[in-house]
Parts: C-alpha cells; sequence; structure tokens
C-alpha cells in the first residue's frame, strides 16, 4: 500500500511544482524582517513570483490581482497587523487562497489574538510548529521557546484535525514529519534534513512554497500542502548531499530547489497517509 501511495504522490508533487514553473504565480508575502530574503528567493528558484509588499495604502489596489495571498507573523507590530487583516479579508473576498503562518502564536496574548483574528478570516492553509498549532487549537498562550517548538509534530495532530474542523482551513504541523490535515483525511511529508532547522526562515520560506502550490490549484489544498512539504524537503536533501553546515547548505537548498528534475521528484519524494 504504501509503494501504491509513493507512486500517486510523486508525480503528483512533479506536476505541483512543474505548473508553478509554467504559470510563475504571484504571490504577495506580508513577512518578517528576517525570513524575507529567504521566502523570496525560495519563490524565485520554484518559479514563483514573489511580491513583497505590506503597505495598507497599496494593497486594495494590489491583492486583488494577485494569484495567492502569504501572511507570516513572525516580526508581528502594530503597526502591520491592520494591513494584513485588509489583505486577507481581501483575498477571500476575491477567492484567491491564502496561507498564514502563524509564528509563535502562544508567546502573547497580543501575538495569540491576532493569529485568532486572522483565523476568523478563512485561510486557505496554516503552516505551523507543532506548539504554535496546538496554541491556536486551545486559544491559550503557554510557555514556549519563542519560534523553536516545544513538542513533536506527532503531538499536534489531534490539535491539528481539531484547528482545521473550526478553521476550515488545511492544517500543517511541521516537524521530523510534516503531517497535513484537512481534518479528517492526515497525510506525512517524510523528507528534509535535521541541519535545515539550523537555517533561519526555513519554516517561513516552506510556507510561502505551500501558497505557491496552492495557487495552482486551490481545489486540493491538501494536496498542494503536502507536495509542497515534501518538494522542499528535497530540496534540503540534495542541498545537504554537498552542503557542509548550515550556511553552504542555505545555498545549495536554493540551488536544489531549482534544478529539481522530474526523476528527482518522483523517486524522492516520501508522503504517506497516516
Amino acid at each position: 500500500m504504501e509503494a501504491e501511495e509513493q507512486s500517486e504522490w510523486g508525480p503528483k508533487a512533479w506536476a505541483y511544482l512543474s505548473s508553478v514553473r509554467k504559470q510563475s504565480p504571484l504571490i504577495q508575502c506580508i513577512t518578517n524582517f528576517v525570513s524575507m530574503d529567504l521566502t523570496a528567493n525560495t519563490l524565485l528558484s520554484a518559479g514563483a513570483s514573489p511580491a513583497m509588499l505590506h503597505s495598507s495604502n497599496e494593497i486594495p489596489d494590489f491583492t486583488p490581482q494577485v494569484h495567492a495571498l502569504y501572511i507570516n507573523v513572525g516580526t508581528l507590530s502594530d503597526n502591520w497587523l491592520p494591513a494584513m487583516k485588509l489583505a486577507a479579508e481581501l483575498a477571500s473576498k476575491s477567492n484567491k487562497p491564502w496561507v498564514l503562518d502563524p509564528v509563535a502564536a502562544g508567546a502573547s496574548s497580543f501575538r495569540l489574538r491576532a493569529c485568532l483574528d486572522l483565523i476568523s478570516l478563512k485561510p486557505t492553509v496554516i503552516r505551523g510548529n507543532a506548539s504554535e498549532i496546538m496554541a491556536l487549537a486551545n486559544a491559550s498562550v503557554g510557555s514556549t521557546k519563542g519560534v523553536d517548538s516545544s513538542h513533536e509534530s506527532i503531538d499536534a495532530v489531534e490539535a491539528a484535525k481539531c484547528l482545521a474542523n473550526s478553521s476550515g482551513a488545511v492544517v500543517a504541523v511541521s516537524g521530523a514529519v510534516d503531517f497535513v490535515t484537512d481534518g479528517k483525511r492526515v497525510v506525512g511529508a517524510r523528507n528534509g534534513v535535521p541541519m535545515m532547522q539550523k537555517i533561519t526562515a526555513t519554516g517561513c520560506a516552506v510556507t510561502a512554497l505551500i501558497a505557491a502550490f496552492v495557487a495552482v490549484d486551490q481545489s486540493q489544498a491538501l494536496e498542494a500542502t503536502a507536495s509542497a512539504l515534501a518538494v522542499f524537503g528535497v530540496a534540503g536533501e540534495m542541498g545537504m548531499e554537498i552542503a557542509k553546515g548550515p550556511a553552504s547548505l542555505r545555498m545549495h537548498l536554493i540551488d536544489s530547489l531549482h534544478g529539481l528534475d522530474q526523476s528527482a521528484v518522483i523517486s524522492r519524494v516520501k508522503i504517506t497517509t497516516s
């Protein structure tokens, strides 16, 4: 059965990446200062077109024209939150997919409230680590390690299913295994290398890649999300084969994502039903 699943998911992931390369979807990114560079370069290397635009004065004209919106609350501030909410509202009204990365959602009441308010605006996908997803599902502030998770991804699967059912979003929990659920189905993407956790903003970057994959197939957000996570993980695996540490892995990760071909994706993607 697992072999059958692999034979289905490999071509599916390749189809998503190929569509991104052919269509070059425009992805608006309202993301944190730390992640902007890697996020933009990840989207470019995958074939998408990033737009790092966050002014409330531009959003009414710009956001309805994008193919997907990506919101990341990493360096959240009072000034940026209204723009995030406005962009999310316009994306939803325009029937454009949007993806939320609720960085450190449980670290403060301000941050948790902001994330919950954004979730009320109906994101297509929510991608976070285990601690973030559990904080959102429980709507509670808890002890955290900042942006790092205090839990394994498997610990948050039930919380993810609960959040998916309450929000209507596909929910992804990143970890050693990346779990993706729509509240009923659960799949696990098992690609990547531990060294990727030593590079700041890899989680932010893969969430942007999810937005690009969902942009080319909004009707199958779970499949697009799992495929994006796996493809990014494959690029990390291939980059690690020649990297010497986190700094060189960052470079080779981008290069590998840009150079991924059909045989590499189909042979390396590891996605299974949990």
